[in-house]
């Protein structure tokens, strides 16, 4: 199955009507060096850098019940509870459609085929959201471009230039106060990983929002920190600055792309990428069980080894790779990937 940016469109829009503008709970952001309220186990989603911080205790993926809320908030986010008797749900989460698919043009950038971005473009231009949150990049070049720096999106240029995955804790929800300040933005596209939709979905009636729509990707092993991003990358990399992305991939390597160059990709350090400039990007495949000790040590989040929710279950709609096909050879941007419709907000045609 393909999608193309022409015919991605949301087909079924949330019903009711507006949600109430309610106070959060008023409390203090954490201050700037202080601790967070879960400590060593804090994914840094943003929301404690909020007034929303009074809604941890019941929010936080890694305080408390944790992660055990997800069976209930099931039932409030898709209106119905997981189907434990049937296989794809137990993996998968609700849903009520599940589907492979790609862009039949890659979009520039784009860690894989683009089709978050897409689908990102297509609920702002179609007037479906006033505004989408994101993920950039600190930097467009350097070592920064894999460290992210949330991003509120008004235009489809702002979402392309979030294009590409970064591998680093993100403080996406601290965004919110921005959102509810604006009385502009009256329904909103989140786009984000499990412990920020958890987080989120404890706080969605505070927002004043007429619709919230949440796409989700999988998420695993994010990176704890820029440095320990950029000692990771030094280890696993024979050219690390020149890296524009990595990813722990189904054939048990980690595919790190690097920007495009010329043919002789020895010359960039680069060995164990094909010499052909004609698909862009250079490739290095990095066998999992060689990776070097030394640079895993103290890189990815303990929140991020404490998670249960690679599937993002919370979210509408999830687009991910888990148990997607790779063939042998085949890189990132030629990739099929999974879309997850959990409900009718995430619903979207996949001809």
């Amino acid at each position: 199955v393909t999608m193309a940016p022409s015919n991605v469109a949301f087909l079924c829009l949330l019903g009711g009507g507006a949600a109430a503008s309610v106070a959060p709970r008023a409390a203090r952001p954490v201050a700037v060096g202080s601790a967070y309220p879960a400590r060593e186990l804090c994914s840094r989603c943003g929301l404690c850098d909020t007034p929303f911080i009074g809604h941890v205790a019941q929010a936080c993926a890694f305080l408390g019940d944790g992660m055990a809320r997800i069976d209930a908030a099931e039932a409030l986010a898709h209106g119905r509870a997981r189907r434990l008797d049937e296989e794809d749900e137990l993996y998968f989460g609700v849903h009520t459609e599940l589907s492979g698919v790609r862009m039949r043009e890659p979009l520039a950038g784009a860690a894989w085929t683009g089709v978050v971005s897409a689908i990102a473009i297509e609920a702002l231009e179609s007037g479906l959201v006033d505004a989408v949150i994101a993920v950039g990049a600190r930097a467009e070049d350097g070592p920064a471009r894999m460290e992210p720096r949330p991003q509120l999106c008004r235009t489809a240029a702002q979402i392309r230039a979030c294009a590409g995955v970064k591998p680093v804790l993100a403080n996406s929800l601290e965004l919110l106060d921005a959102v509810r300040a604006d009385a502009s933005i009256r329904s909103l596209l989140f786009v984000g990983v499990g412990c920020q939709v958890q987080a989120l979905r404890a706080v969605e009636a505070h927002l004043g929002l007429d619709a919230l729509y949440v796409l989700g990707t999988n998420c695993a092993d994010n990176v704890r920190s820029s440095g320990a991003l950029r000692r990771f990358m030094s280890a696993v990399s024979t050219s690390p600055d020149t890296a524009i992305g990595f990813e722990f991939m189904q054939d048990y390597a980690v595919h790190v792309k690097h920007v495009p160059g010329p043919a002789d990709t020895a010359a960039q350090g680069v060995p164990h990428a094909p010499a052909d400039s004609a698909r862009a990007a250079l490739y290095e495949r990095v066998p999992v069980f060689s990776l070097p000790q030394s640079g895993l040590k103290d890189v990815i989040a303990d929140s991020c080894t404490s998670c249960f929710d690679y599937s993002n279950a919370l979210a509408d709609l999830v687009v991910g790779y888990m148990a997607a096909p790779l063939r042998h050879g085949e890189r990132m941007t030629e990739s099929t990937q999974y879309v997850v419709v959990r409900n009718a907000r995430g619903a979207t045609p996949l001809g």
